[in-house]
């Protein structure tokens, strides 16, 4: 995966951590058992760490522990 500067995906801290900060709204994606991407989740960073981000669900409140390696994570 290509990440430019100009993209709407979170990989480096600095990027989780303005939108934490905005309280952007972010959509989570994993890939399925065919190894395509779906979007699983879309809520707000309410806590990250090098390996996990904690997102607390839009609709619901709900918070969803994710892992950096498996999850995609982009600004909406």
């Amino acid at each position: 995966m290509n990440i430019d500067r100009n993209s709407r995906y979170l990989s480096q801290d600095i990027h989780f951590f303005a939108a934490a900060l905005s309280e952007t709204l972010v959509s989570v994606w994993e890939e399925d058992p065919a190894s395509v991407y779906v979007e699983i989740e879309r809520g707000y960073i309410e806590c990250y760490t090098p390996d996990v981000v904690r997102i607390r669900n839009e609709e619901t409140g709900y918070l969803t522990h994710y892992n950096r390696d498996t999850a995609m994570f982009q600004r909406m």
